[in-house]
């Protein structure tokens, strides 16, 4: 079983799933997601995973970064907003883990373990 997990790791709810993984035995394939380019089809996968109504509830709304995008605007796609994210990975929430099909944010971190 390959587990990965979108980590940044100065983000302590990030920091604080991968040592829950950490503790079940599980070393995760770690994605340093600030780092990463994501593609378009990896972004819509993802979303896929997650199974999200809409891109926004992946994207960290609280950033001023999708303020100063006004990624707000509802007259936006969910390709816009993919766009957005594979150009400022930063909106991307964090920590998100994957497993096979099924994927998590890990917000609170504990929410990761119903797809383990």
């Amino acid at each position: 079983m390959t587990i990965a997990l979108y980590h940044n790791p100065r983000c302590s709810k990030s920091r604080e799933t991968l040592n829950l993984l950490t503790e079940k035995g599980i070393q995760p394939n770690i994605i340093l997601y600030l780092d990463h380019s994501f593609s378009l089809a990896e972004l819509q996968a993802l979303f896929q995973k997650l199974a999200l109504t809409s891109p926004r509830e992946m994207m960290r709304k609280k950033d001023d970064l999708y303020r100063t995008l006004q990624l707000d605007n509802p007259e936006l796609t969910n390709d816009d907003l993919f766009q957005a994210i594979m150009a400022h990975s930063a909106l991307l929430e964090r920590p998100i883990v994957v497993n096979g099909n099924k994927a998590k944010i890990g917000r609170p971190p504990e929410s990761v373990l119903s797809i383990l």
